[in-house]
């Protein structure tokens, strides 16, 4: 087993961080650009590189939208039979590109085609991966042998169904390899960007006629019925709300303000609202300007997933309610008596 000294070897020699960009149609997916944000600050942490991977058909001029989020080395694999999405060509591709890079840190989105390839990668490799991640940092680890390691990835995701934070690491194998829940980073450009280095890579070399044995026909995309996490406004329910009609009520100050409806877990589980409009660690991690939080306790499993809101307003009969402790404004009462109250004052207001 090695030491903390030849682990901080091997690290010297793996000193890159690689993101495996989502590209559909020739659109890089949000969650591949909030990775890139994330990306840059680690890299900028551990004094490195930041890479990215683009693996499509059309790729041309890809690298400059990467570049403004932080890439500073782009691998482009651009050939006409890797769009769309095909797990056995992509998978090929990107354990060939680690292989030739020996990236540290590998980071996946924790969508569908994540959750399908990084597994494979990671298997390929003998890596580890964590899985959903809602936050990653560098820190050190001592273990109970006495070794040291140095600038690990900390891997956090809730664990036992939300009831914990796990923090994970991997001290001796390499790639670190993680993937990251859609929304729970930030999403943002380099105030500067710098042309990034594009490294062409030949698909040929890594493909094999066996990689191509699923054809796809035809594809049909269904669009997202209910997307919360791009919504400005979020008029969100928990338990307390205490029945799916009395949900009704939130759609209809949704409706006045131009917003969406959230939830929480337990108003899910109650069958409240759409496990679509989960909102927390188990669900979707939102930032947006309004918050209004009506009958939710805010225990930490709903809070990590709003709490980044620029204003937070919650509506409780508890004025103990966790939930206040965050929030901006914090109304005391039945939301029965106070939404009717809100829609009507706003719509008076508004005309």
């Amino acid at each position: 087993m090695p030491t903390g000294q030849n682990n901080k070897t091997k690290q010297n020699k793996m000193n890159n961080i690689l993101v495996y960009c989502e590209i559909e149609g020739g659109k890089v997916a949000d969650v591949s650009l909030e990775l890139l944000t994330k990306g840059r600050g680690l890299a900028a942490q551990l004094g490195c590189r930041l890479e990215a991977l683009a693996i499509g058909e059309k790729l041309t001029g890809i690298e400059k939208e990467l570049a403004n989020y932080g890439a500073d080395i782009v691998h482009v694999a651009d050939d006409a039979r890797l769009e769309p999405f095909r797990t056995l060509p992509h998978a090929a591709i990107t354990i060939g590109v680690i292989k030739a890079e020996q990236p540290q840190i590998v980071l996946f989105g924790a969508t569908s085609v994540g959750r399908d390839l990084a597994p494979r990668v990671s298997s390929a490799l003998k890596s580890g991966l964590t899985a959903d991640c809602t936050s990653l940092e560098i820190g050190d680890h001592s273990d109970t042998k006495g070794n040291t390691y140095k600038n690990l990835l900390y891997q956090i995701r809730p664990a036992f169904g939300g009831n914990i934070i796990a923090t994970i690491i991997n001290p001796e194998h390499r790639p670190q390899m993680a993937t990251v829940r859609e929304g729970v980073m930030k999403k943002e450009p380099v105030n500067a960007p710098k042309a990034a280095e594009v490294r062409k890579v030949d698909a040929k070399q890594y493909l094999s006629d066996t990689d191509f044995v699923v054809e796809i026909i035809e594809q049909h995309i269904e669009e997202r019925k209910i997307d919360i996490k791009g919504a400005g406004i979020i008029v969100s329910g928990g338990y307390g709300v205490g029945s799916k009609d009395n949900f009704k009520l939130l759609f209809d100050l949704a409706a006045v303000l131009g917003g969406e409806v959230g939830a929480s877990r337990a108003a899910v589980d109650a069958g409240f609202a759409d496990h679509a409009r989960q909102v927390g660690q188990t669900g979707v991690t939102v930032r947006p300007k309004l918050y209004i939080a009506c009958g939710i306790s805010g225990q930490i499993q709903h809070t990590a997933g709003m709490d980044q809101s620029a204003m937070v307003i919650s509506i409780n009969t508890d004025a103990d309610a966790p939930i206040n402790q965050i929030a901006d404004y914090a109304m005391v009462g039945d939301l029965n008596e106070i939404i009717p109250k809100i829609i009507k004052s706003y719509k008076e207001n508004s005309k």
